[in-house]
């Protein structure tokens, strides 16, 4: 799953969201030729599934009390299955029924966008101004690896199934009261500047969005297709890889009584400072072949005390069983 959050696909998003807008609306304006399509494609929200693109425009512009000339006035999400979710939600409903719960999806990840900002008031989508469209293509940019060794040219349409949703959301919330900014990532940690802004946890909002799909579609994602092991992977600190690597390993051989979410969150967050605490705590909950990861190899640097050693180890099973709860 993929989830994104920009200014806007036109690059501006201080002025007018006309010009996003119509750039959203590219399908419905491909009338002929190999990319045209059939019905037009409305916008929609949480209420309504028949909005056209002037009422899209004339209300997110017209929602920016207080704002001035240099301050987003909108932001565009991105809401991107990959292809084996596609193939999930076509095998089970169609291709109209997926465009359908494609949306249902969407209306569900503006209410973890909402309940990210911890805002008194904001709690779900409907205490937001916001329009989704479905489209069905995605097409090749100057930007990408098969245009630039030329087995595409820019415009293109790509492969397989690429139906997505992009979401317009306005800066203010539907009252026009509440400034909203997903581009304030203090989590919290600024209470002054949260306090006018919001706080909001991009990691935590694109992680949501993927729990929401699993547990709306009853999608079984392997461990190597979530989004805490691709941020680790990316993100994380040696320690933290080495951990998330030996985890995927063993993930088939690990018993119904833990939870894989439990161990590769306790990594995300830092609640095992190492490769032991980390074994530590799968053996406590029964995990099989531990013996592979118990090599001498795997043991970090001796730098505390015994006593020091032990008080930590103590604190980090505490957490950990915590984490299983």
């Amino acid at each position: 799953m993929y989830i994104n959050i920009t200014a806007s696909e036109t690059g501006n998003n201080k002025g007018s969201s006309g010009a996003l807008v119509n750039y959203l609306e590219k399908e419905n304006d491909q009338k002929n030729g190999e990319n045209s399509v059939s019905d037009y494609e409305n916008w929609f929200n949480g209420v309504r599934n028949d909005i056209r693109r002037q009422e899209v425009r004339v209300n997110i512009d017209n929602n920016i009390a207080k704002l001035g000339r240099e301050d987003s006035k909108f932001f565009l999400i991105n809401i991107s299955p990959s292809q084996k979710e596609l193939e999930h939600l076509f095998k089970q409903y169609g291709e109209s029924g997926a465009k359908e719960k494609l949306k249902e999806f969407a209306i569900n990840v503006m209410d973890e966008y909402a309940k990210n900002f911890k805002r008194p008031g904001i709690h779900m989508n409907s205490d937001l101004l916001w329009f989704g469209k479905v489209e069905n293509y995605r097409y090749y940019k100057h930007t990408d690896k098969e245009v630039k060794n030329g087995t595409k040219q820019k415009g293109d349409r790509k492969e397989g199934r690429q139906m997505h949703v992009q979401v317009i959301v306005s800066r203010k919330d539907l009252s026009n009261k509440v400034k909203l900014s997903p581009q304030n990532t203090s989590k919290g940690k600024n209470e002054q500047h949260s306090a006018i802004l919001g706080q909001f946890n991009r990691t935590a909002f694109k992680q949501s969005g993927e729990e929401v799909f699993d547990n709306l579609f009853k999608f079984d994602r392997g461990l190597k297709d979530k989004f805490i092991y691709a941020n680790v992977m990316e993100n994380g600190t040696p320690e933290q890889k080495t951990q998330m690597q030996m985890i995927s390993e063993l993930s088939t051989d690990i018993s119904r009584d833990i939870s894989i979410d439990s161990l590769t969150k306790g990594i995300s967050d830092g609640v095992f400072d190492s490769v032991t605490d980390m074994m530590i705590i799968a053996k406590d909950a029964g995990v099989a072949l531990l013996e592979i990861l118990m090599e001498p190899t795997y043991e970090p640097p001796n730098v505390d005390s015994a006593e020091e050693a032990e008080k930590r180890k103590r604190k980090k099973l505490q957490q950990s069983r915590g984490l299983r709860r």
